[in-house]
C-alpha cells in the first residue's frame, strides 16, 4: 500500500499552512509494534509524482506500506510535470490472495498471532526486510557538499528554502553545502556518512520544533555539532533567515579555529 500525507500546521484542528511536524508520526510512531514504512521527502511537484511510482515498487519488492510525505507548500504548487511511462508488467506476486477460482495454491493474510513465538518469528523475519531496505534504498541529494564547513540537512519543501541560503552563503565565502533526504526512512546515514571528514558542524533546518535533527545527531554519533533552525505553526522559514544561521555558525567556528 501507499499513503500520501500532505502536512500541515497542528496540533489538534491546526491549519491549512505547510508544516513538516509529521516526521516522528512517518518514521517512528504510525502504531504499535515493532514495525517501519519507507518515507520519501518530495521537494518538486514532479518529484510527487515520481515517487508515487517508485512507492508502488517498493511497497511490491518488500511487502511494505510506503508513504509520500509531502507538505502543504508543495500540496498548494504548480509547477511543470512529465508523467513517469506507465509499467507494462507488474511484478509476480506470488504472496498475494487470488481467490478460489485460481489454480496457485491459496495463500492466507493474517494479522493475528496468538503464540508470542510465532509473532516474535514475524518480527525477526520482517527485520531481515528492513536491514534490506537501509542497505539498498536510502536515497539523497548532496549539493557542494565535497569542500563544505558547514553541511545543511533539510527534506521537502525546506530544502528548497535552504538551497536558496547555501547559494547565498556560497557568495558570502562561507563554505556551506546541503544534504537533502529523499527517504526520511531508510534515513540516509551514508550520505551524511561520506561528508564527515570535511564539515565541521551541521545544521537542520525543518518546519517543526526540531524532529529529523534527531536522526542528523544519530548518524553522526556525536562526532560534529549538530544546531537546529525551524519555523512551526505553518510558518516556512525564509533564506535570509537560514543563511543567517549560517553567518552565526561560521562565525563560531572561525572563533573556536582561533581558539586553537
Amino acid at each position: 500500500g501507499v499513503i500520501i500525507n500532505v502536512q500541515r500546521g497542528g496540533p489538534g484542528l491546526g491549519g491549512i499552512q505547510p508544516s513538516q511536524a509529521d516526521y516522528w508520526q512517518a518514521t517512528r510512531a504510525l502504531g504499535h509494534g515493532d514495525f517501519h514504512v519507507v518515507v520519501y521527502a518530495p521537494s518538486t511537484v514532479q518529484e510527487m509524482a515520481d515517487y508515487v511510482y517508485s512507492a508502488f515498487d517498493v511497497a511490491d519488492a518488500y511487502r511494505t506500506p510506503v508513504m509520500i510525505l509531502a507538505d502543504g507548500m508543495l500540496g498548494q504548487m504548480m509547477e511543470p510535470v512529465v508523467m513517469p511511462e506507465p509499467n507494462d508488467v507488474l511484478p509476480e506476486k506470488p504472496w498475494a490472495t487470488v481467490g478460489h477460482g485460481h489454480k496457485r495454491a491459496h495463500n492466507v493474510v493474517n494479522s493475528l498471532y496468538l503464540t508470542a513465538e510465532a509473532l516474535e518469528d514475524l518480527n525477526v523475519e520482517r527485520y531481515k526486510r528492513y536491514a534490506a531496505i537501509e542497505r539498498d534504498e536510502q536515497r539523497a541529494e548532496s549539493f557542494l557538499t565535497e569542500d563544505a564547513d558547514i553541511v545543511v540537512v533539510a527534506f521537502g519543501a525546506s530544502a528548497r528554502v535552504a538551497r536558496s541560503a547555501v547559494v547565498a552563503a556560497r557568495e558570502k565565502g562561507i563554505k556551506a553545502g546541503l544534504i537533502r533526504p529523499i527517504t526520511l526512512w531508510p534515513f540516509p546515514v551514508d550520505a551524511i556518512e561520506a561528508t564527515v571528514p570535511t564539515a565541521k558542524a551541521y545544521l537542520s533546518v525543518e518546519m517543526n520544533m526540531g524532529q529529523m535533527v534527531d536522526d542528523v545527531r544519530l548518524a553522526l554519533a556525536g562526532r560534529r555539532p549538530v544546531d537546529f533552525y525551524g519555523r512551526t505553526g505553518g510558518v516556512i522559514p525564509t533564506p535570509v533567515e537560514v543563511l543567517a544561521k549560517l553567518e552565526a555558525m561560521n562565525e563560531e567556528i572561525a572563533t573556536c579555529k582561533g581558539g586553537e
